[in-house]
């Protein structure tokens, strides 16, 4: 498993996303360190953190568990979590276990949508509510 910022936490402009391109294998042996390295990010980054998961080749329970936890912690600081450019067998993953409804999780890792700005706002406008 390979992190690799796009950016220097803390260099990215306050309206360009933090960009975290993860590559190889995401599994019980590779997860710990890979929720340390997130984790750190989220204290530097932008209020969107972007996972390029376009070259992750395999990721098991432990790896959706570090996206999970990554996502509640990132809810907690105002920072929306997008999921970009997923393989096929990530993709199917995603959908089975229903992670892809409760994580934004875009085909194409090239631009994402100005609308997902919006997508943190209105969770945390519910929960103020």
């Amino acid at each position: 498993m390979t992190v690799i910022d796009a950016l220097p936490p803390g260099l990215a402009g306050p309206s360009a996303p933090t960009t975290v391109h993860l590559s190889g294998e995401i599994d019980i042996f590779s997860s710990g360190a890979l929720r340390e390295q997130l984790l750190n990010t989220l204290d530097h980054s932008t209020s969107l953190l972007v996972l390029d998961l376009s070259e992750v080749t395999f990721c098991d329970a432990s790896g959706l568990a570090v996206m999970i936890g990554v996502q509640h912690r990132a809810r907690v600081q105002g920072i929306t979590v997008v999921l970009t450019a997923p393989r096929p067998f990530m993709s199917r993953l995603l959908h089975l276990t229903g992670l892809g409804r409760s994580l934004p999780v875009l085909e194409d890792n090239r631009q994402v949508p100005p609308a997902l700005w919006g997508f943190r706002a209105a969770r945390r406008g519910r929960r103020l509510l």
